[in-house]
């Protein structure tokens, strides 16, 4: 089950620069069997290192000076989802994170390829001045979300940085792996010390992960992207229904 989670996360991840990792959470709960305490932190370990696999094709892809703003502002933002997420009821968590996901899914069937809000620059360039805070405020956004809910938070990172910044979809995409890679491994590093993780499910899901990444990305040029991604909405729609179902079962018990 971990080595088809993984397959399946990293192809996501490789196809849509984000988005897959928002399984990964669910998957570790209901289908390996983990619980919520050691799933979370194992979802940060296998997103940060499959989306550093998945960015390795896209290097020269990457808005480098984008992606440090939004790891900067994130990484102290996960550190306080995490710390968060410790105060909470397993239970509630996963009702927020299903909440979370009909959001994403909800987003990505009204989303479009159209890139270039008021922050691009007639020229194809950045507007700085005007673009600063609202890259910054996205990135804490992320990085909660990253910290509180295991997720890496591509579902938000892209449409940030097309529709706000300007970018052309691909760099977007390659620049939220870079993201992702960054907010993952702040959270990861706020679990340090109270998470346990199982190493044999840790790393069959993390090796099958990678696997999938750099085999999608490679062919993701070459499929319909839009498409792809509403299909995928409805998934993660369907999901999100399994969740609140059995979250809301074990408050009620």
């Amino acid at each position: 089950m971990a080595l088809g989670l993984g397959l399946l996360i990293g192809a996501l991840l490789g196809l849509l620069g984000g988005g897959g990792s928002i399984l990964a959470v669910p998957g570790l709960v209901y289908g390996v069997g983990l619980p919520l305490a050691e799933a979370v932190p194992t979802s940060l370990l296998v997103v940060g290192v499959s989306s550093a696999a998945a960015v390795l094709p896209r290097l020269r892809q990457v808005q480098w000076r984008l992606a440090a703003i939004f790891g900067a502002t994130g990484a102290a933002a996960a550190f306080a989802g995490t710390a968060i997420n410790r105060l909470l009821d397993p239970s509630l968590v996963l009702l927020g994170f299903a909440a979370v996901m009909v959001a994403a899914a909800l987003r990505m069937l009204r989303s479009s390829d159209d890139v270039g809000g008021s922050c691009a620059l007639p020229g194809g360039g950045v507007n700085w001045r005007s673009c600063l805070p609202k890259a910054a405020a996205s990135g804490v956004v992320v990085g909660f979300l990253t910290g509180l809910f295991g997720v890496g938070g591509g579902f938000l990172i892209v449409p940030a940085l097309t529709v706000l910044l300007g970018l052309p979809m691909a760099t977007a995409a390659a620049t939220s792996l870079v993201v992702i890679v960054l907010n993952s491994a702040a959270a990861f590093t706020a679990h340090l010390g109270t998470a346990t993780i199982s190493p044999a499910v840790a790393v069959a899901f993390t090796a099958a992960a990678v696997l999938g990444s750099l085999v999608a990305a490679r062919i993701a040029p070459r499929l319909p992207g839009r498409r792809l991604r509403r299909w995928f909405a409805y998934l993660v729609l369907a999901v999100a229904g399994y969740v609140t179902l059995q979250a809301s079962t074990a408050l009620l018990r």
